[in-house]
């Protein structure tokens, strides 16, 4: 079932939960293939005869999955999407869940240092190859923890724990029949705060590359 949302006003970040349907074909494309979901996402955010606006949403594949087993996406956003506009009919397992306003759920125009998260961050560690310019992925775990501790203190954030899953890489295949292959890892914990305003950025824009591979997005719960 596709569903309707109207838009909202600027500047707000919204997370949307979403059930895709094993049984459509293009869902199970899409689930396969990063750079195709990214793709297919870019329908709901933008009209069709224009390119989806920079910077619009973030997604991530969870390994989460209802109760049918259909996989669970989430996905950050500026503005509400237009779920109807994706035009695959069943590619939803169901109507999804109201929109989540994070500014007022983590309450982020009154966030101060010291605040802690459980946070969840799936992400390409890597570097870039002075000789040629080239990203390459960081492979060693040490390294892996060392990156995400760099990132962190450019965005505001010092990890007090990191633990670290599905390392792979993923693999995406564009339209003109290139393939695109970015190295990811899923890194869960606990982050305490130390500039809010960085972190709140951190937030909105996302951390590192791979973005149009389901990558970067900084998902935090507020500690009780």
């Amino acid at each position: 079932m596709m569903v309707t949302e109207t838009p909202l006003k600027e500047k707000s970040i919204f997370l949307h939960r979403l059930y895709l349907n094993l049984r459509c074909k293009e869902a199970r494309r899409d689930i396969a293939d990063p750079y195709q979901m990214h793709s297919t996402l870019c329908r709901a955010f933008s009209p069709p005869d224009q390119k989806c606006p920079a910077g619009e949403y973030l997604w991530r594949l969870e390994s989460e999955v209802d109760e049918k087993g259909n996989p669970r996406l989430l996905i950050q956003s500026r503005s509400k999407p237009n779920w109807s506009s994706i035009g695959v009919e069943d590619w939803l397992a169901g109507e999804p869940d109201p929109a989540i306003d994070l500014a007022d759920r983590l309450g982020l125009a009154a966030l101060s240092p010291g605040k802690r998260f459980r946070y969840r961050l799936k992400a390409n560690p890597s570097k870039t190859d002075i000789r040629n310019g080239k990203r390459l992925g960081l492979f060693k775990q040490e390294d892996q923890v060392a990156w995400l501790a760099r990132k962190g203190g450019q965005h505001g954030f010092s990890t007090v724990s990191a633990h670290l899953s599905q390392e792979g890489m993923l693999r995406g295949n564009r339209n003109n029949g290139g393939v695109i292959r970015v190295f990811s890892v899923l890194f869960d914990g606990l982050l305490e705060v130390k500039d809010p305003v960085k972190f709140r950025e951190a937030l909105g824009n996302g951390i590192g590359h791979g973005k149009t591979m389901g990558l970067g997005l900084l998902s935090v719960v507020p500690m009780a």
